[in-house]
């Protein structure tokens, strides 16, 4: 595998060769103090160029970069629509295990840019026009202070996408109930836990895509609750792990409650708990 240096010597050669490129700026872990170094960290790199046609007309300018074991550029892909403008990426994963996630942006565009990401610091600029940037910070990462619609609004999606997953799991219709507790209820959850952290480190702290370090800042107990909420595939540990999500949802949104002084529906988590439970016990509901 190719050392870190490796690498930084090859990406700012590639750049320093090419005249359409002016500038290399870098983000990502690799600029953020607080993420631990290991070997998965990608090279998130942007060359800022004097126009785009010629690279994307040529796509196999890149294979300067090593042997690829796959790619990506997502604004050539139909399936998923481009999300980066005017702007041409290549996420590149090499045969040694380096990955660069390698962004073209137009140079007329340095300025704003620059300033899109706390996490961004300079490699080269050839034509000496990029704007002072500070030290790099992942301020803009952390856990946010949620506000009382915020709050409110989040209770209200768990429980009441929570009645989805047992109307699926009555059904039978395991896919549904599947799709609504991972991608509705489950991030409710994680959001009133991230609240929790928040609170908990005066909101100063991130906790990463996905909540990946989310295990840090939670006791034992709650580490291990969240965990459980990660069925098998039966009926039976989907239905458990609806009902823990509950549980750890309200002691979660009432400690937040209590802190942020804002007002839990005790009665609201009630009433749908209460339905839950009849939905699993009866094959009529309602009767």
């Amino acid at each position: 595998m190719r050392t870190e240096q490796e690498m930084f010597d090859l990406i700012l050669e590639v750049a320093k060769q090419d005249k359409r490129v002016r500038a290399v700026v870098m983000n990502g872990s690799r600029t953020n103090p607080n993420v631990p170094k290991d070997m998965f960290q990608d090279f998130d790199i942007v060359y800022l160029v004097t126009e785009m046609e010629s690279f994307i007309d040529q796509p196999d300018w890149i294979d300067t970069f090593g042997e690829r074991l796959i790619m990506q550029t997502p604004e050539n892909m139909s399936l998923f629509p481009p999300e980066l403008g005017g702007r041409f990426s290549y996420l590149m994963l090499f045969n040694d295990g380096n990955r660069i996630d390698l962004m073209l942006v137009p140079i007329e565009e340095k300025n704003d840019y620059c300033q899109e990401d706390k996490l961004t610091v300079i490699l080269l600029d050839k034509d000496n026009v990029l704007p002072v940037l500070p030290l790099p910070t992942d301020v803009d990462y952390w856990v946010k202070r949620p506000t009382v619609e915020h709050f409110a609004d989040c209770c209200n999606e768990f429980w009441w996408v929570s009645t989805y997953v047992a109307k699926g799991l009555w059904r039978k219709e395991i896919l549904y109930a599947q799709d609504h507790l991972n991608q509705n209820v489950r991030p409710m959850l994680l959001k009133m836990l991230e609240w929790q952290v928040g609170i908990e480190t005066d909101f100063s702290v991130s906790i990463g895509k996905s909540s990946k370090y989310l295990e840090k800042f939670l006791s034992k107990e709650n580490w291990e609750r969240l965990l459980s909420t990660y069925g098998d595939g039966s009926y039976q540990s989907i239905w458990r792990a609806l009902f823990v999500m509950g549980d750890l949802f309200r002691d979660t949104a009432s400690f937040v409650a209590d802190k942020m002084g804002f007002e839990y529906s005790i009665d609201e988590d009630q009433r749908v708990t209460t339905y839950l439970k009849q939905i699993k016990l009866s094959k009529h509901p309602y009767s």
